[in-house]
């Protein structure tokens, strides 16, 4: 029989922030500009009832590695190279830090996350709209 060690989802999110330079909202913006793929994961729902964010591309967090991966057959047009500046945003800087330490591992070694979100993105003063956005499915 084998014992197994849980470690807990806190500590699963510490390992995958560790040695990572998480970006704030201005700085996520002036990546986008500089021609970083801004990634927003938020569901339809979250979307819908915040904004959408100038310039994103929303791929759904369960398809993200297989659009992002350059190597795969499902990937999208701007997924050009394993060096190419990923940010992933989430609701508020969570799933997109386990979300950005998988595309790492998939070899997007530029690969980061808004830290606190569109939440920090809000606060930051920095405008969102209605629509419509660029969806990769």
């Amino acid at each position: 029989m084998t014992l197994t060690t849980s470690i807990g989802i806190d500590q699963v999110l510490a390992e995958s922030r560790a040695g990572v330079r998480r970006y704030t909202p201005l700085e996520a913006e002036a990546a986008r500009r500089g021609g970083a793929l801004l990634v927003d994961t938020r569901t339809e729902t979250q979307r819908a009832e915040t904004g959408e964010l100038p310039g994103a591309l929303v791929i759904d967090r369960t398809v993200l590695e297989w659009r992002l991966d350059p190597a795969g057959d499902a990937r999208i047009p701007e997924a050009t190279g394993y060096d190419v500046e990923v940010i992933v945003v989430c609701r508020q800087g969570y799933s997109s830090s386990l979300a950005a330490e998988s595309l790492r591992r998939v070899g997007l070694h530029r690969a980061t996350d808004l830290a606190g979100g569109v939440e920090a993105w809000l606060a930051a003063g920095l405008p969102l709209h209605r629509g419509p956005a660029d969806v990769r499915r």
